[in-house]
């Protein structure tokens, strides 16, 4: 009896043993099949081959032997790898890299605009006062369906800057379709030198209240704002609005630099988040406060973009200023330039910017404390009435007509992007309003009572 007993307990242990066996092995071999599943959907050498047997039948059998040389297909190849990540990143060949490298901050033969991939058309995000496309009536928002007779359609964004940018004194021919107006107008621009401000109007408005306006962030930005801080400090001003309305953007570290003379030294102005969390980077104030304690707005509009971006959101979410007018562009990627073999060159989007309080930029923006409407058209009106110098050129005349606009010509050739609406009346610019500046500082002098009390 001891006997069977000591038996059946071997017995049935080795039974046991024998299912978890047999379980195991099937669910290693349902493990090992999806693995391998998973592998053979992103397998390089599968790709590897599949690619070079494209190349070489196209190389054999495209009937432009001079257009299939194996660096045409190749770079052809990198070029559309890299442009169908984001309109951001780019395969820069030899010409390509060496013109970046050589690109003169604030200084180039261009139009004078600022342009993006919205709404996957080619856009300006802003016209550059006193440029040749801020004197032909450029807005921001504009669609660049053309450049020189040439569809902008798929274009990378580097390939359209390069295709606009060129001698001083040569001309190049852009088709603009404007979404409010749902009409298209072919401009002929002529190149200038673009010597492009970064400080600009300057002034103590009623009640005390400084102003400054940035047009850009580059290498002097920091270093011109901190002059007119220190002119508007010796004028003992009570507040201060910062006007950052259309301004592309520019340097990450002009970014930086501003926003840290408004902000406590250690605060966190902004920080990039890559892939898995790598590509972290935080980037705190590091320099003395100026007017710490003055009540701030700061003016942000839809083509706001960039470093303009970080700026507003690193005083928004510090608590350093409220923010008045409409929420940004949405442009808040990292870009890296990765040198490759023989001068050429990537630029890849390896992270993203986040304000301090882990929010992300790109493809969101930054929504303002306070919302307050106002049209790209009334934007201009009141940069003219800013610039009188500029009526007395015909610019007030060629943006109040309508003259030289029309239906696009085929409709496939008309970008999907809003309604249709009547053009709007000439406008007096000796009576411009401008409400997001005048909300700010009805803002600004209400804290100023508050603060007496």
């Amino acid at each position: 009896m001891k006997t069977f007993a000591r038996n059946f307990k071997w017995i049935l242990l080795a039974a046991v043993l024998a299912a978890n066996l047999a379980v195991g092995a099937r669910l290693y071999s349902q493990e090992a099949a999806a693995a391998e599943e998973k592998a053979g959907q992103d397998s390089p050498y599968e790709m590897y081959t599949l690619f070079s047997k494209v190349v070489e039948q196209v190389r054999a059998n495209y009937v432009d032997a001079d257009k299939s040389t194996y660096r045409d297909l190749i770079y052809g190849a990198l070029k559309g790898m890299l442009q169908s990540l984001d309109p951001h990143s780019q395969f820069m060949d030899e010409e390509a890299f060496t013109s970046m490298r050589e690109d003169t901050a604030g200084k180039f033969g261009g139009l004078g605009i600022t342009i993006g991939i919205k709404d996957d058309v080619l856009t300006v995000i802003a016209p550059m006062e006193d440029t040749p496309a801020f004197r032909a009536g450029l807005l921001s928002g504009d669609k660049i369906v053309e450049i020189n007779g040439d569809s902008t359609d798929g274009l990378a964004l580097e390939d359209a800057v390069k295709k606009l940018r060129g001698d001083p004194g040569t001309k190049v021919k852009i088709k603009i379709f404007r979404p409010k107006t749902q009409l298209m107008k072919e401009f002929e621009l002529e190149r200038a030198i673009i010597n492009v401000p970064s400080i600009k109007d300057t002034r103590v408005l009623d009640g005390g209240i400084g102003y400054v306006r940035m047009l850009q962030f580059g290498e002097e930005t920091a270093a011109d704002l901190q002059v007119e801080l220190d002119k508007l400090e010796e004028q003992k001003v009570k507040a201060l609005v910062l006007d950052l309305r259309s301004n592309p953007g520019g340097l990450l570290t002009a970014a930086v630099d501003v926003a840290q003379k408004f902000l406590r030294r250690g605060d966190l102005v902004v920080f990039t988040r890559g892939r898995d969390n790598r590509m972290e980077r935080s980037y705190r104030a590091r320099a003395r406060e100026t007017f710490p304690g003055v009540p701030m707005v700061v003016l942000i509009n839809g083509y706001s973009a960039s470093a303009s971006e970080i700026v507003a959101g690193a005083l928004q979410d510090n608590h350093r200023a409220v923010l008045v007018g409409e929420k940004s562009f949405g442009k808040g990627s990292v870009q890296s330039v990765l040198p490759q073999e023989g001068g050429t060159a990537i630029r890849l989007t390896t992270a993203k910017y986040y304000t301090p309080s882990e929010r992300v930029i790109h493809d969101v923006g930054i929504e303002p404390d306070v919302v307050v409407p106002m049209s790209v058209e009334n934007w201009r009106n009141i940069l003219l009435s800013r610039n009188r110098a500029e009526e007395t050129n015909g610019v007030e005349s060629a943006v109040a007509a309508d003259e030289g606009w029309t239906v696009g010509g085929e409709e496939e050739d008309i970008p999907d992007i809003g309604a249709s609406v009547p053009a709007e009346e000439e406008i007096d610019l000796d009576n411009v309003a401008d409400p997001q500046l005048d909300r700010a500082c009805d803002m600004l002098r209400g804290i100023l009572v508050f603060q007496k009390r």
